[in-house]
């Protein structure tokens, strides 16, 4: 679960401010090291330097055991496969020049369980001193393997679940069955040892779409049975003509509601009856006509941030190639405002060739999250469309590959653990 800490610094006789040690260790401030810090009504945030390597995804594989509608394979024309011990061996090598803490999440764009050295991938990681997270449709999750799995050490098991019915689930994700999955999460769940705060933890992840959206209330109420202590929700990239159909956003990409205006005033609204803030009548009010805050948060603040820079984190395939971000980790094709889009992948380079440390300080690796930050992109996803946004390689406001501007992470539509 989250923790909230508190810190108080002070301000020297230069008028310099002074931030406990223990905070300037854990968020990478170094000497001579760049911070942004955004004034938003009477507050400020210090954002992560762009320096400090918090979290590593690796995609132990890209190859699954299922056919979702969903997926980005789908559009594939490029070679799959999974990681060779050698190119994990030169991960946790290079894991080792980093200061903890430090998080390792295994995922990508197959099932890591389908690897089958996964359980021993996460006893390295453990031993490195890491946290260790894993997502998986829950299909592989046999009672051996979960309890090497806990035996390992894992912090947190996130499961897909995309459906709360067995005709739903089995409607999105092709080739699983739902009480087989919620049989083998509640077998998970029951062979942890008994703590007041038993561990791994387990998260639920669940794609939007017009077909299941009507399932979350349902789901939510599953997550509880399990004993979830995280549910995500994130919409669906669209990668086919028929994904293009079960987006829920169409009309919240151009909505001021989620996007600062100048020319719109503000509101200020407080913690109320959550059936009083749901009213018809307020939602006509508020939307399109106001940059809404709800208790000094706006919803504005998910816009233009990209979630992989400022978590500090980076991507490794299971071929060694090392990435910013999920997104640009594979080449694929999708659809954003109507039209179809070709992102093409961006690799630093491979962890094979180069070490991590001297990949994530890459002049212009390093650059690129610089741009990324300050996130002067053209607005691709509130544009009407353009031939430049149907790839990532320019935009018209003169930025070259990759492109941001169209992305929907970037923007709060699609989240990831």
């Amino acid at each position: 679960m989250n923790q909230r800490r508190e810190y108080q610094a002070m301000v020297d006789e230069q008028g310099r401010l002074v931030l406990p040690p223990e905070l300037s260790a854990r968020l990478g401030l170094t000497p001579g090291v760049t911070v942004h810090i955004d004034e938003v009504d009477q507050s400020w945030y210090l954002r992560r330097p762009i320096t400090r390597l918090d979290k590593v995804y690796i995609e132990p594989t890209s190859l699954c055991n299922l056919t979702c509608r969903t997926c980005i394979r789908n559009v594939w024309d490029e070679p799959m496969g999974q990681m060779s011990a050698a190119t994990f061996g030169r991960i946790v090598d290079g894991l080792r020049d980093f200061p903890l803490p430090l998080t390792v999440f295994f995922g990508g764009f197959g099932e890591p369980l389908f690897h089958p050295d996964i359980v021993g991938m996460v006893e390295r990681v453990k031993a490195l001193g890491a946290r260790a997270e894993l997502i998986t449709n829950g299909t592989l999750l046999t009672e051996e393997r979960a309890r090497h799995l806990i035996a390992a050490g894992l912090d947190m098991l996130w499961v897909s679940l995309d459906g709360a019915t067995p005709a739903s689930y089995t409607d999105v994700r092709l080739g699983a069955q739902l009480p087989e999955v919620l049989a083998n999460v509640e077998r998970f769940r029951s062979l942890r040892p008994s703590a007041q705060l038993p561990a791994p933890e387990i998260g639920i992840v669940f794609v939007a779409l017009e077909r299941n959206f009507a399932d979350l209330p349902e789901l939510l109420r599953l997550a509880r049975r399990l004993g979830a202590t995280r549910f995500m929700v994130s919409n669906v990239l669209p990668h086919t003509p028929e994904m293009r159909r079960e987006v829920l956003y169409a009309h919240a990409m151009s909505n001021d509601v989620y996007f600062p205006s100048p020319r719109q005033p503000d509101l200020f609204m407080p913690k109320m009856d959550a059936e009083r803030l749901a009213s018809p009548g307020l939602y006509e009010a508020v939307c399109g006509q106001w940059n809404l805050n709800f208790t000094g948060v706006h919803l504005t603040a998910s816009s233009d941030r990209c979630p992989f820079i400022e978590a500090g984190a980076t991507a490794i395939g299971w071929d060694g190639g090392l990435s910013p971000c999920l997104p640009l980790l594979h080449s694929d094709r999708s659809y954003l405002n109507g039209l179809g889009r070709y992102a093409r992948r961006y690799i630093v380079g491979n962890i094979n060739e180069r070490s991590l440390s001297d990949l994530w300080n890459d002049p212009a690796y390093v650059a690129f999250r610089a741009r990324v930050q300050a996130f002067e992109f053209a607005p691709c996803t509130i544009c009407d469309g353009c031939p430049l946004s149907e790839t990532n390689e320019e935009d018209c406001y003169g930025n070259g590959f990759p492109t941001c501007g169209g992305c929907l992470w970037a923007q709060g539509f699609v989240q990831c653990p």
